[in-house]
């Protein structure tokens, strides 16, 4: 294979631009930090090039995901007054160093089992830096909107964890990180269920995220393996209806 701009797909992120100047990106408020900082996704794609499977534009894709990552961090670091958030974001800027070296180069088995834990240790940071923000509101908004930005998180990682068992890759504890994503996802969606700040939209939205979640509900429980392309839409289901979620979330906030 030749270099991650000719395999394409893409690995990890955090993306979707929202427009602005400052490091394509501007950060108005605290609520818009909380919801750029939460759109996060997981390394599923990472087995989709191993696997050889061209669903989607994966070299457009994965050079744009790259480049809005270090846009997004860059602008997140520029918005930031807080001394703690800022180590902790500069604690996730050296983490992806290294990882992006990673992504130039053509995927493995043998790699993924590192590439897997690199990612785990800077989603934990990063989810560090996004409580951060998520506090620095100081209203119960912020926590809404950072549990709904981690939704979309948690679609990609059960995506991931998936994918790598359909490539192959071997992970003894596959299952016990399933499940525990799964729960999270679950709980977390219950509780955005009671939130006051729901709107008939964001509890249509809500409800469009639930029945998707069911069927990852169904293959946890099968014993079959189910199409490669058929996970990755149905992650990207929750991801879009969840994005959408998270953007009216930040909305009411910002009025």
């Amino acid at each position: 294979m030749k270099k991650i701009t000719k395999i394409g797909r893409r690995i990890f992120c955090i993306f979707l631009l929202l427009g602005g100047t400052l490091y394509a990106i501007e950060i108005q408020n605290l609520s818009e930090a909380v919801d750029v900082a939460g759109k996060q996704r997981m390394l599923k794609d990472y087995a989709m090039i191993g696997l050889q499977n061209k669903f989607g534009d994966p070299q457009k894709d994965l050079e744009q995901i790259m480049s809005d990552f270090e846009n997004h961090l860059d602008s997140l670091i520029a918005f930031n007054k807080d001394p703690k958030t800022a180590q902790s974001l500069e604690k996730v800027k050296k983490m992806w160093e290294p990882i992006k070296t990673a992504l130039n180069e053509a995927p493995s088995k043998e790699k993924a089992g590192k590439m897997q834990e690199d990612l785990e240790a800077l989603l934990k940071q990063s989810n560090e830096a996004v409580g951060l923000f998520a506090k620095q509101t100081g209203k119960e908004s912020g926590e809404i909107i950072n549990i709904s930005g981690r939704q979309r998180m948690l679609s990609q990682r059960m995506a991931s964890l998936y994918m790598l068992k359909v490539w192959g890759v071997d992970d003894p504890q596959f299952k016990e990180k399933m499940d525990k994503s799964m729960k999270l996802f679950k709980e977390s969606l219950e509780k955005l269920k009671q939130s006051k700040m729901n709107t008939p939209e964001i509890t249509a939205l809500l409800q469009k995220a639930e029945r998707s979640f069911t069927f990852f509900e169904i293959m946890n429980k099968s014993k079959s393996k189910f199409i490669p392309a058929l996970i990755y839409k149905k992650s990207n289901d929750i991801l879009k209806d969840m994005n959408t979620a998270t953007g009216l979330y930040a909305a009411q906030e910002s009025k």
